[in-house]
């Protein structure tokens, strides 16, 4: 069987990497592995004959890193018609890669699709809201969403090949939900595979950089795919909730920051785009 490339996004986490690096490796399905590393302080020694790594010298975001490694996925013909994308702290199951291509076999129109994370809820896309979640509607196999989440996600070099791959305005969040509605709108579909686990067991930071982006690319989501009405309803939505946080500490979300909100919704005012205010990370 053709190795299955894997692209893997990694950023100061060597540890955690390396347990990634074993997690795919562990699948019963053979894999080759290409770390984008984004500029990281430290890096094991993890290049070996089925590992390559691609060093950009920067943080250059989660999607424009994966970016790398798609462009070196559909510059190679032979690597076949499906990509896997993952951060570097994702263990999937040893049989997530198999049980998602057996099910993608059948899904002739299956662009983008994502693993499981036993959360029991779906991505969908409001019109006003962007990227949410909603209960399960199945139980085993194919279920369509609105977008594939990031955790792990397999990309079919057709649909890459015709709607393109990221846009490195996001920097992070968001992008999988662009490129999805991207994908829709040329007749691909997206979903998730029910049943191919994969767990994530170091997500919450809570840096305000994270409550920057989501809320300033939820407003460019919002913007490009439904119209400036309905990012003028969410801007305003925003505003509110900023006023509540405020007042009312108790209805604050888990990345709740003052500042990272306000740039947030400047900078997406004003057009600024890719990565945030950079001491934003350090602020919780």
């Amino acid at each position: 069987m053709q190795p299955l490339p894997v692209v893997i996004v990694h950023r100061d986490q060597p540890e955690r990497l390396v347990d990634t690096i074993e997690a795919f490796r562990a699948q019963d399905v053979p894999v080759t592995i290409t770390v984008v590393d984004n500029g990281s302080a430290v890096l094991p020694p993890v290049e070996e004959p089925d590992v390559t790594v691609v060093r950009t010298g920067r943080n250059l975001g989660f999607g424009p890193a994966a970016n790398v490694g798609y462009r070196r996925f559909l510059a190679d013909p032979a690597a076949g018609d499906w990509v896997v994308l993952a951060p570097h702290d994702v263990l999937p199951e040893p049989s997530c890669l198999s049980r998602m291509l057996r099910v993608l076999a059948e899904q002739p129109r299956a662009g983008l699709a994502c693993a499981d994370v036993g959360d029991g809820a779906t991505p969908v896309v409001d019109p006003y809201f962007g990227g949410i979640l909603v209960p399960a509607r199945v139980d085993a196999g194919w279920e369509p969403v609105g977008h594939p989440h990031g955790t792990l996600m397999l990309a079919r070099r057709a649909c890459l090949a015709e709607v393109g791959i990221f846009d490195e305005r996001y920097f992070a969040y968001c992008e999988e939900a662009d490129l999805a509605l991207r994908a829709r709108a040329a007749g691909w579909e997206s979903g998730l595979v029910r049943g191919a686990m994969v767990k994530n067991a170091h997500v919450g930071s809570a840096s305000a950089a994270i409550d920057y982006l989501q809320l300033r690319n939820t407003l460019l989501l919002v913007r490009e795919h439904s119209g400036r009405y309905h990012a003028f309803i969410r801007f305003c939505v925003a505003l509110l909730q900023l006023v509540t946080g405020l007042v009312r500490p108790a209805r604050r979300g888990p990345y709740w920051n003052v500042e990272g909100r306000l740039r947030g919704m400047l900078d997406f005012l004003r057009g600024r785009y890719g990565p945030p205010p950079a001491h934003l990370f350090d602020q919780r």
